[in-house]
């Protein structure tokens, strides 16, 4: 599981506590419940640590779903 979405998938699975089954590249705040205020701060905490970034508060916003995710991390430079 090393592609960018196997570990993005596993670091949201662990942080929001949900099967990583139910995470897809679709997956947004929508989909989980588990993926409210509170757990968008943990979920960036941890992307932060997984991916060793720092992400801007301001930021926090726009990274709601997989695919935004996914797009500030390659923007970003995790490969």
């Amino acid at each position: 599981m090393s592609s960018l979405f196997g570990r993005l998938q596993s670091t949201i699975a662990t942080t929001l506590k949900v099967p990583p089954a139910k995470i897809t590249e679709t997956t947004s705040t929508e989909d989980l419940p588990a993926w409210d205020s509170l757990g968008q701060v943990n979920l960036m905490m941890a992307l932060e640590q997984t991916f060793d970034l720092y992400i801007e508060v301001e930021d926090f916003e726009g990274l709601k779903s997989v695919p935004a995710i996914l797009s500030y991390l390659q923007r970003s430079g995790v490969q």
